[in-house]
């Protein structure tokens, strides 16, 4: 009997096709996140003008931030995120800030919905508000204390 040689090993073509196709597809996905708390129109029916404030957070639950200037607001915060390839950075599409105001005797007085183009992005984390003017380092601070 006589043996041949063992061939070398060649994947099959379709197998090929499959491996390529499936390492295309796991780049080329998008995903969309949302992040936050979305409110639903049913919530926000839930809450009219005049709810007390213990109402709100019954229905909407905690906040995500508040304000106590002149009365109190609730802030719920939601973003929106797409990225079109996995390697990609995430773009903004959507933000929602949805601000409960509430009057002295903690009762809703108006409710406002701001959507991405309303305003101005800032960093909630930093907790810091630009500020324009001249910073004086401590050498200037000293000098401007002695006054000739």
């Amino acid at each position: 009997m006589f043996q041949s040689a063992p061939r070398p090993w060649r994947p099959a073509p379709a197998l090929v096709v499959l491996g390529a196709l499936a390492l295309g597809a796991c780049s080329a996905v998008s995903t969309t996140q949302v992040r936050g708390y979305m409110v639903s129109e049913t919530q926000l029916e839930q809450i009219p003008v005049g709810s007390s404030q213990e109402q709100v957070q019954i229905v909407l639950g905690t906040p995500s931030t508040t304000a106590t200037i002149d009365g109190q607001v609730f802030y719920y915060i939601s973003s929106t995120e797409k990225r079109t390839m996995r390697f990609m950075k995430a773009q903004t599409v959507d933000r929602r800030v949805l601000a409960i105001y509430f009057d002295r005797d903690r009762r809703v007085s108006r409710i406002a919905n701001y959507g991405l183009q309303d305003g101005v992005v800032f960093d909630f984390i930093s907790r810091s508000t630009p500020t324009s003017g001249v910073e004086k380092n401590f050498v200037s601070q000293l000098l401007g204390l002695l006054s000739f």
